[in-house]
């Protein structure tokens, strides 16, 4: 197994590689890329000198390619600063990413503990009405857009219900202990989670759903009632395990659609994650910033789909390395 997992770290260091110049190529070949860097032609009075002190500070006065290869480099060793404020970029990101992980890890654990009992419970039921209330429930989470019901959650928790929800935690608050504080920090993480996990839920439940009616029908399953086993243990002992495939391939695109998702909903929560400062370094037209966050959340991917293939292997036997 380890030498699978090493394996597959070094296949995804070409890929990252790979992500990260197609990623450098779009942000300045795109409509607005270095020519909105403050100073530059956006600023067309600006005095020539603080121009060329500018272009060589960000390598702009060099080839493509060799600008990419010096952005990296300063991107390793932590050189490579903001736009705005002059600050390391890596280190605004990082500051980021503890909230982040922890509105995804939150999302993650809504969505597939929502979504598991939903799907089991709706094949067990299928062609009933507890199946078709679950089925149009689902689709409704799908078809919502999830930055319509974050406003009306704001809403209904800040305007009508008077709590406070915006933030990592409630401002102008002194807490009395440091189990208060994670309480109230723990809220604020769960509000924009909840959202986040609503369209995991409903797909991961149809995915659940359909695995679970398909293994029921097998062979084996046949067998393990004629042994005479009741219908629980034969959903949950024999047809849950085989139809945890699919949830697999779930898990594995949940992480990088959190971290996708989640650049609106912090911004509508005020949350202090790497969503929200992907958010204004686009308006700012941040490059630096925007280079690590896309890097970061690249290597985020590539790390998920190798969770997703190990637990390939950790519920399907057939599929593990020799």
């Amino acid at each position: 197994m380890w030498t699978f997992i090493i394996r597959r770290l070094l296949i995804s260091i070409p890929l990252l590689i790979g992500i990260t110049i197609i990623s450098f190529l779009i942000i300045n070949l795109a409509p607005g890329g270095q020519a909105a860097l403050p100073g530059m032609e956006m600023n067309p009075g600006l005095n020539p000198k603080v121009r060329e002190m500018i272009a060589k500070q960000f390598h702009f006065d060099k080839p493509l390619p060799v600008q990419y290869v010096l952005m990296m480099k300063d991107m390793v060793t932590g050189d490579l600063t903001s736009f705005k404020d002059q600050r390391s970029a890596i280190g605004k990101v990082l500051e980021r990413l503890p909230a982040t992980l922890a509105l995804s890890v939150m999302a993650f654990l809504i969505s597939t503990g929502g979504a598991l009992p939903l799907g089991i419970y709706a094949s067990r039921h299928k062609g009933r009405w507890r199946d078709k209330v679950i089925s149009v429930l689902s689709f409704a989470m799908l078809s919502l857009p999830s930055f319509w019901v974050a406003y009306m959650l704001v809403l209904l928790i800040v305007r009508v219900l008077h709590i406070p929800a915006l933030g990592l935690s409630t401002f102008g608050v002194d807490f009395q202990n440091s189990f208060t504080e994670a309480v109230d920090v723990t809220w604020h993480v769960f509000m924009p989670a909840v959202v986040l996990a609503l369209g995991g839920i409903a797909g991961e439940s149809r995915y659940m759903r359909a695995s679970m009616v398909e293994a029921m029908n097998e062979d084996y399953i046949r067998t393990a009632r004629a042994k005479g086993l009741s219908e629980s243990a034969v959903a949950y002992k024999h047809a849950l395990r085989n139809s945890l495939r699919p949830i697999v391939t779930f898990v594995g695109y949940l992480l990088p659609a959190f971290l996708g998702g989640s650049v609106i909903i912090e911004q509508i929560f005020g949350y202090p994650g790497m969503g929200r400062l992907m958010y204004q370094a686009l308006l700012e037209r941040d490059m630096p910033v925007l280079m690590v966050e896309l890097t970061i959340g690249s290597a985020l991917l590539l790390v998920g789909n190798m969770i997703a293939d190990v637990l390939y292997a950790v519920v399907d036997p057939r599929v593990r390395p020799n």
